[in-house]
């Protein structure tokens, strides 16, 4: 009976860290179809953002750093919808109703990232900030022009390679400087200290719940809460539940959807970096952080039925605890007391590892797609008609 507990407690934990790192990911799939694979790397940014807060309150000693993790929450919230806003005004507000095309745009950023992550320092930083000076500045300046229409694609063309060749004449200027070209983080992973009330755990008949385990549990529930307060009771909410259901009414009736569009991509994002921050405690932090989880996280949407945040609970705690049971061996453990049970308790041993539990998981999830394609708790209404 301690098995089972044990492995029901660690596999709400896992699923947990899912369904924090869904909730942005179902609500940004529900309104715009959107088939974001850069949301890995948005966890990934959230969980670099903890790393660097925690560096900030390091020196500062005690009592301080113990509430490091507090401050980086919000904080994590702001960096990652910030990236999501730049993302969805830069590239996917251009792409609205071509899937395939979104998500080979969001491949590439996510690549992009992580690549980013691995090189970042102050040289690249000072050659991006100049390229968007030059570039957005003279787009600003030249846009005021009544002939701004006619000479647009004319301006685009010229300033882009102008922009790009100072910003490259700017960095091999002031590349002679070390100190502008060490990296911030390198392709090697970091570790993300807990505080010191995070550590340990407390005892429940044979086996510890780690206190780090419980806060992610806490955070999520405190998530998940916030979410539907902000889409049920909230004026931007019951526009973004308004467009969802249908955006053409909406548009018509004053709803800036476009605002919404930014707003919905800035929140989901914003929640994934939440997500990273809560990831961080699990382990350490590296730019492929966010690729172990962005399969999980996209199954649990599909599997929850798109855009709908009960369904998304009930899936990531599924597949959470069924992953751990699975793949830990605690239901072939509990199987194994009765002979009746041995040709299924050979099958579960055969599973029970990490990699073998997810190939275990996705044959379920592919099994009950058959027979309920649209989710648990599919779309009504005219959005599901589209």
């Amino acid at each position: 009976m301690s098995a089972l507990i044990e492995g029901l407690f660690n596999g709400i934990s896992i699923g947990s860290v899912l369904l924090i790192a869904s909730l942005g990911l179902a609500i940004v799939f529900g309104l715009m179809g959107v088939i974001n694979l850069a949301h890995g790397e948005l966890m990934m940014l959230g969980a670099y953002t903890t790393f660097v807060v925690q560096n900030i309150f390091k020196p500062l000693g005690e009592p301080w750093f113990d509430f490091y993790i507090i401050f980086s929450i919000p904080v994590a919230f702001v960096v990652a919808a910030i990236a999501g806003l730049i993302l969805e005004r830069g590239v996917i507000r251009f792409l609205y109703g071509r899937p395939l095309e979104t998500l080979l745009a969001t491949w590439g950023v996510s690549l992009i990232l992580r690549q980013f992550v691995r090189s970042a320092n102050w040289l690249l930083i000072i050659c991006i900030v100049v390229f968007c000076l030059f570039f957005f500045g003279g787009m600003t300046f030249l846009s005021r022009r009544p002939d701004w229409e006619r000479i647009r694609n004319l301006v685009i063309t010229l300033l882009l390679p102008v922009s790009a060749a100072i910003s490259v004449v700017t960095g091999f200027l002031i590349n002679k400087f070390p100190v502008l070209t060490k990296a911030w983080f390198s392709a090697r992973n970091v570790d993300v200290t807990a505080p010191v009330w995070l550590r340990g755990g407390v005892k429940v008949l044979n086996f510890q719940m780690p206190y780090a385990r419980l806060f992610i549990i806490a955070l999520t529930i405190i998530c998940l809460f916030a979410v539907y307060w902000f889409l049920n009771r909230s004026t931007w909410g019951l526009r973004i539940r308004a467009v969802t259901q249908n955006r053409e009414m909406s548009s018509c009736l004053g709803i800036p959807t476009a605002k919404v569009d930014a707003l919905t991509f800035a929140l989901g994002s914003g929640l994934a970096g939440i997500a990273g921050c809560a990831v961080s405690l699990l382990g350490s932090v590296g730019p492929n952080t966010g690729q172990n989880y962005i399969v999980d996280t996209f199954m649990v949407v599909v599997v929850g039925g798109v855009g709908n945040l009960f369904g998304s609970v009930i899936a990531a705690f599924g597949i959470g605890i069924i992953n751990y049971l699975i793949g830990s061996g605690t239901l072939a453990l509990i199987f194994s007391s009765s002979e009746f049970f041995k040709p299924l308790v050979d099958i579960l041993l055969f599973f029970a590892t990490s990699s073998m539990a997810k190939v275990m998981v996705f044959a379920l999830i592919i099994s009950f797609l058959q027979i309920k394609p649209a989710g648990l708790f599919p779309q009504k209404g005219r959005t599901a008609e589209l």
